[in-house]
């Protein structure tokens, strides 16, 4: 049986943690998830891609902030113009300054400490830490704030 796609309503602003929860649900309980996305400038709403309606609602139980499946499964087609390939070339390079978007040291700043491209994952040290502890992350999981080429360009003129 192919997957289907639900959406499900949740909590404006609150899309982040409805998203963490039903991620962590759906691996942990072992619940026909495929995959859960977060359309970009769409408030209100993610997106379930399940075996079928009861695996998606199975999948938020007990989560706060989620408001609910809407009736019908949704075609790709509607949503395909929100989604963006995450396969891409990314301009990330040892020394670089990132700010880390997602996990537990969101809004922290690390440097970057090395890059493995085939795992798509990056070592970071954060910078506020009073000892450096290298951290893996995933490569979208950070984003440049600073490049220290920039710097030493800045000092040469």
């Amino acid at each position: 049986m192919e997957s289907q796609i639900f959406a499900l309503r949740t909590t404006a602003n609150r899309e982040d943690q409805v998203f963490d929860f039903v991620s962590e649900n759906a691996r942990k309980k072992g619940i026909d998830i495929y995959s859960v996305i977060k359309p970009h400038g769409l408030r209100g709403y993610i997106f379930l891609e399940a075996k079928d309606k009861q695996s998606a609602e199975e999948s938020f139980k007990g989560v706060p902030y989620a408001r609910g499946l809407l009736p019908n499964p949704i075609k790709y087609e509607e949503i395909e113009h929100m989604l963006e390939q995450v396969k891409k070339e990314v301009n990330i390079q040892k020394g670089d300054i990132v700010e880390i978007i997602s996990g537990p040291f969101k809004r922290e700043k690390a440097k970057i400490t090395r890059i493995d491209q085939v795992k798509e994952e990056v070592v970071v040290e954060l910078l506020e830490a009073a000892v450096p502890i290298p951290m893996t992350l995933k490569l979208d999981s950070v984003k440049v704030i600073r490049r220290d080429t920039d710097e030493e360009e800045e000092e040469k003129e």
